[in-house]
């Protein structure tokens, strides 16, 4: 290894790991500001919905086309110019004047972020021996778990103290960081081979999980009728089904579905699916049973949500050794068992509860959640060749975004549905709905450990033994 190789294994973990964080950071602080940019651009909290749903809609389109501009121009040019973007299109939106133009810079900050989190990933991959790859991707998970967790209550004091708009300046300091470790150290990847861009799997792929991840982005928020929902339903699965079948017949797709048949990478990304189902609307459910369900201010249910952090880094020291004892199997078995059973605890969080019984279920939350996510993530990559790295990590961060919505809206339609129609005002209601809705997440995740019970003994072994 000469000595520049040695630097930017050093390093490069750095230059992910801040962009990610930015990154992570912004998506979840916005929703915290919505009041407060409504009553400065003159309208309603509801029509601002599009900030969100702007930014969800560019990633969807977006990612799918992240590893073919890695291939063609090189990681660390993509890498480079994501950033520049995101961190351009942040002052946009602290610069908007109104609400079309707020949202016109999201949808450039989302299609930014699309480079980002893929092309990153891609570079870990590229750079790092299988052997060393669980300790890199482990020191990159840890911002996509901490900026969730911290957005609502950074946005909380900014938006207290300061005015909306210096949540999206934040991203300016971090961007140039970002940028400017990334030009000294970002390695600079490309394909063996040009391959061109599949213009057809674009539109019918780019079409289709858009429109599938504004359904499940608005669902039960915007005044959109069962009919219409079912018809762009409908339409959006027709679009998917149309790609799936274009794929089987391109020499070069968007997204090579024909990765599914490693074993191990199809179980990591389909596990990962489920897993998110249960997990992914706890950032939403969450405050809602400490602010409305026990009556905490926002500044003490964002400080609830904080163990999780500590935890998630924590996990780090110790999860390399656990896969490399256990095996991926059994850590990701038991794991996704405890995952469910930490979930159905906070069942048990009613009214004069006390903050010190919640933070151990909060610990317990960031440890297993990280856990699970470092195993799936890396396993992903045990069995692929590394020419269809770039392939498989695109593939993977889509499914992600995917999975992300549906986490979200499984979490709002359980909990809606236990709720009936009685109002969310009604504190002793909504305190049962939650309650419900998190047993019955509970046993969806402990159902979806069978996913992983298919895994082989010796199942990623090139990466947790090396």
């Amino acid at each position: 290894m000469t000595v520049n190789e040695a630097i930017t294994r050093r390093f490069l973990p750095w230059v992910v790991a801040t962009a990610l964080f930015m990154e992570q950071l912004d998506s979840t602080i916005v929703n915290t500001a919505i009041p407060s940019m409504a009553l400065s651009l003159h309208v309603t909290p509801l029509s601002l919905k599009a900030v969100v749903t702007s930014y969800i809609l560019s990633l969807a389109v977006a990612i799918p086309v992240s590893g073919w501009m890695a291939d063609r121009y090189g990681t660390r040019r993509v890498f480079k110019t994501a950033v520049a973007i995101f961190t351009f299109a942040s002052v946009l939106c602290g610069l908007a004047l109104n609400s079309p133009m707020l949202v016109a810079a999201r949808l450039l900050q989302g299609f930014g972020a699309a480079m980002m989190m893929p092309v990153g990933r891609l570079t870990i991959v590229r750079t790092y021996p299988k052997s060393e790859l669980l300790t890199a991707m482990n020191f990159v998970i840890i911002p996509a778990l901490i900026g969730p967790l911290l957005g609502p209550t950074v946005g909380g004091l900014i938006v207290h103290w300061m005015s909306w708009r210096e949540i999206f300046f934040i991203n300016v300091p971090v961007g140039l960081a970002a940028w400017w470790l990334a030009h000294r150290y970002m390695p600079d990847y490309r394909g063996e081979s040009a391959r061109p861009l599949d213009v057809l799997g674009l539109v019918l792929f780019g079409t289709g999980i858009a429109l599938l991840s504004w359904l499940l982005e608005v669902f039960g928020e915007h005044q959109i009728g069962p009919t219409e929902f079912g018809v762009l339903f409908l339409l959006s699965c027709a679009l998917l089904a149309a790609y799936a079948y274009h794929a089987q017949n391109e020499p070069h797709p968007l997204l090579n579905l024909k990765l599914f048949r490693v074993r191990t990478f199809r179980i990591s990304v389909v596990g990962g699916i489920f897993t998110r189902l249960g997990v992914g609307g706890l950032p939403f459910l969450l405050p809602l049973l400490y602010q409305l369900g026990l009556g905490f201010p926002a500044w003490k249910s964002g400080l609830l949500m904080m163990p999780s952090a500590a935890a998630a880094m924590g996990m780090k020291v110790i999860s390399a050794k656990l896969l490399r004892q256990f095996g991926y199997r059994q850590v990701l078995v038991v794991n996704t068992v405890l995952i469910g059973v930490t979930i159905a605890m906070y069942a048990m969080v009613k009214p004069g509860t006390p903050w010190w019984a919640i933070v151990p279920i909060s610990l317990c939350q960031g440890f297993f959640n990280s856990l699970q996510f470092s195993s799936m993530n890396s396993l992903g990559y045990a069995d692929v060749e590394g020419q269809d790295s770039s392939m498989a990590s695109t593939i993977a961060s889509s499914m992600q975004q995917l999975s992300m919505s549906f986490g979200l809206a499984c979490g709002s339609l359980i909990t809606g549905w236990f709720l009936g129609g009685l109002p969310q005002s009604d504190q002793a209601a909504l305190s049962s709905a939650l309650h419900h809705a998190f047993i019955a997440l509970a046993v969806l995740t402990i159902i979806t450990s069978a996913i992983f019970w298919r895994l082989r003994a010796n199942d990623g072994e090139s990466i947790s033994r090396g």
